[in-house]
């Protein structure tokens, strides 16, 4: 050290380095907390991704009797379903919940009393119709009750 200025000098260039360093390390910490908290979070987003329809495709598009954008079942009343059902959730709700007509119009005064459905007035006659018959209640919801069962005690020792 030749003099205070190259001391001062040399003590400017090393807090650099360190707040540089700290700087460093603390977006190192930041990601290795995110990857802590969402391992996925790095990994390439393709394989999960939705093939959005670009600007051009039909939205109303209709392939072996499914339409497309929604996967609806294309029959009488499926323009009254979509406008009044996927507005506030997806299709794949109506498809999997399969109900006889009185189950459905519970089900429509349920989301009206709490979900803020409107008044569907003419077109509810419409949509339950619709859903009755394209996704009526499956046969088969539970397993078959077991039958032939040899039963035993269990020994309590």
């Amino acid at each position: 050290m030749n003099s205070p200025e190259e001391f001062r000098k040399q003590v400017g260039q090393l807090y650099k380095a360190l707040t540089a360093l700290l700087a460093g390390f603390v977006v190192f910490m930041v990601l290795v907390v995110a990857y802590v908290n969402n391992p996925g979070l790095f990994e390439s987003k393709e394989e999960g991704w939705v093939a959005v329809p670009a600007a051009g495709d039909d939205p109303d598009l209709i392939v072996d009797g499914i339409h497309q954008r929604t996967g609806l079942i294309d029959a009488e009343g499926l323009n009254t379903v979509i406008s009044n059902c996927t507005p506030c959730h997806s299709a794949k709700l109506i498809i999997q919940n399969r109900m006889n007509a009185e189950r459905w119009n519970t089900t429509i005064a349920w989301m009206q009393e709490t979900q803020n459905l409107w008044d569907l007035g003419d077109q509810q006659e419409i949509i339950v119709n619709y859903l009755v018959t394209n996704y009526p209640p499956k046969a088969k919801g539970r397993r078959m009750a077991l039958t032939d069962i040899e039963w035993y005690e269990l020994d309590q020792d």
